[in-house]
């Protein structure tokens, strides 16, 4: 057990979670958890994390701005996977440690991608909407099986969800910065372009970080080149699809559905979109599965124990 160290706890749902505290307690004695449930940012975060050596985060951000002010800090454990929220020149720059393990909820997101995909194929929360309204009658959807599917970022996420769609025999179609050359050609996996990919599938699903490459990456022109029967998914991270753009082509038909987890701003504001029958909002629930935050969290308990800087060239 650290006997000294101290840490501190942001994430709302770590702390909240007795296995993870009861875990954590077992390697360090002193410890601040988010109890209060508190969104953390700002000066508030400052406060929260003042005074620990090391410290579990989520979704809070932690920048120049924050970093520059805990210069007792030294560990950050990221609990989750994307890094978009946490400046890696910042932290190197400030000589800050980073605890991180990706892809550990891989299959977590994986079936919410699946089930959104037959959901909407199937019209579920459309027809699910007419049953609560008083209307019966059959909603004839279609299969997964058989459609072609595009996957727009084929790391851990994507990889694990090219091995569920192989049961449902879905040609799979892939856009990747990294050539995953050896996997796809064991997979049976089609290297596209983007466009390609957009003009080719039935379902589009992304699994993207968010930065300067990626944010507005599906624009009203590429949202455009999707077909008007496919469905849109995104599990990933809010702001790489043009919401906007979005709702006026389900308002107007010219695409069939999309199902989101994420969004640019959250909760989403966006009453009109979220009232279309042909789209479904979950509130980023896509790690939330129970055994991907015990994975998740145990993770982040062994990044605390990290040793080296992030390498950010």
């Amino acid at each position: 057990m650290n006997a000294i160290t101290r840490v501190a706890v942001c994430s709302r749902s770590f702390s909240a979670n007795p296995i993870l505290r009861a875990e954590l307690l077992r390697h360090y004695k002193y410890v601040t958890f988010n109890d209060a449930g508190a969104r953390l940012s700002g000066d508030e975060l400052v406060d929260f994390l003042r005074g620990h050596e090391k410290a579990i985060t989520a979704l809070e951000v932690m920048d120049e701005s924050i970093l520059a002010r805990l210069p007792e800090l030294r560990v950050i454990a990221k609990y989750g996977v994307g890094l978009d929220t946490i400046d890696l020149t910042a932290m190197r720059a400030h000589g800050k440690r980073l605890g991180w393990t990706g892809g550990v909820n891989r299959r977590s997101v994986s079936e919410l991608v699946i089930s959104f995909a037959i959901a909407m194929l199937r019209q579920v929360p459309a027809a699910n909407r007419e049953v609560l309204s008083g209307t019966w009658r059959q909603t004839v959807g279609g299969n997964l099986s058989g459609r072609t599917v595009g996957i727009v970022g084929c790391g851990h996420i994507g990889k694990d969800l090219v091995g569920l769609l192989r049961a449902f025999g879905c040609p799979i179609l892939a856009n990747d910065i990294v050539a995953f050359t050896d996997f796809y050609a064991a997979h049976g996996v089609e290297a596209v372009g983007l466009e390609t990919l957009l003009r080719r599938s039935d379902v589009v699903t992304l699994h993207l970080p968010l930065n300067d490459s990626t944010r507005g990456l599906l624009n009203a022109n590429r949202l455009a080149m999707l077909k008007h029967t496919a469905v849109l998914i995104n599990t990933a991270r809010g702001g790489l699809v043009d919401e906007s753009a979005l709702k006026q082509m389900l308002r107007e038909k010219r695409l069939a559905a999309a199902a989101f987890d994420v969004f640019a701003m959250e909760p989403p504001k966006d009453q009109e979109l979220l009232a279309l029958p042909s789209f479904l909002a979950t509130p980023h629930i896509g790690g939330s599965a129970h055994e991907a935050i015990i994975a998740m969290g145990r993770a982040a308990i062994e990044g605390l124990d990290i040793n080296e800087i992030p390498n950010v060239s």
